[in-house]
């Protein structure tokens, strides 16, 4: 038998896609239990778990607001300002680690246009922009400052399965022609059943079709079929997957 035969050859189900990516959120979403109490060792431990892991991005916390969530109630990666990033992380250098760090600003209770400062600034690799369906206005003016500031973004439509084909159709018109790198589906309630993913799966990828984008998968396991749904997104082409260490998250928890 030669030697340049290639595993592929051996096992064809065997592939491996130097596209696909992972986004580890556990100290974002699984604040949302603790109101992003963690201690610094803990951030620490997950920071180092991603680079030993192999995990591409790293989601420290959210860029939201001190005026709607005060720092007297809620941790500091609730705001992940520069000084608290870097007493955790040091001057974190993505080149060296394989690691992006990235923060989510969430439309409305986000002072982006001051917070969100030049990423040659910042450890912050990444934006990941949150929004509902009635807020894509904002969302897209936020994903454009973001990306002018330096940094590659992604919009990420929350509560997907509380509204309707026509909503879903006009937030992807939108977003299509924004500089975001990667279009997300955002199962928030954990509602979804595989043939759901399948149609948003294609109708996201219609939508985004000539424009470069990704199309990502944000699972919640409210059904147990996070890490189904996930695989399935994966499946048909979804290039970006969002996980948490134990599936730590908001209710029944993420992908794991």
């Amino acid at each position: 038998m030669s030697n340049n035969n290639t595993s592929s050859e051996h096992a064809p189900w065997i592939t491996y896609r130097p596209e696909l990516k992972v986004l580890d959120c556990t100290v974002r979403d699984g604040g949302l239990i603790n109101a992003h109490q963690f201690s610094d060792e803990f951030v620490r431990a997950v920071y180092d778990t991603c680079i030993e892991a192999g995990i591409d991005t790293m989601e420290i916390g959210y860029k939201n607001s001190e005026r709607l969530f005060s720092k007297d109630s809620f941790g500091p990666w609730r705001h992940c300002d520069e000084q608290d990033m870097r007493r955790v992380v040091g001057d974190h250098d993505a080149a060296s680690t394989g690691l992006t760090l990235s923060a989510m600003a969430d439309a409305g209770k986000s002072d982006w246009k001051t917070a969100i400062g030049p990423a040659k600034d910042s450890v912050l690799g990444m934006i990941r922009v949150a929004f509902y369906a009635h807020q894509v206005s904002e969302a897209v003016d936020m994903i454009q400052h973001a990306s002018e500031q330096g940094y590659e973004t992604m919009a990420n439509l929350m509560a997907v399965s509380n509204i309707t084909e026509e909503e879903i159709a006009t937030v992807l018109e939108a977003v299509a022609p924004s500089p975001a790198s990667t279009m997300v589906i955002v199962d928030s309630f954990g509602h979804l059943y595989r043939e759901q993913i399948d149609r948003l799966y294609q109708k996201y990828a219609d939508a985004m079709e000539g424009t470069g984008k990704e199309i990502g998968i944000h699972a919640h396991n409210n059904m147990q079929l996070a890490f189904a749904n996930t695989i399935e997104a994966i499946v048909l082409g979804s290039n970006r997957a969002d996980a948490t260490m134990a599936g730590l998250g908001r209710g029944a928890g993420n992908c794991p």
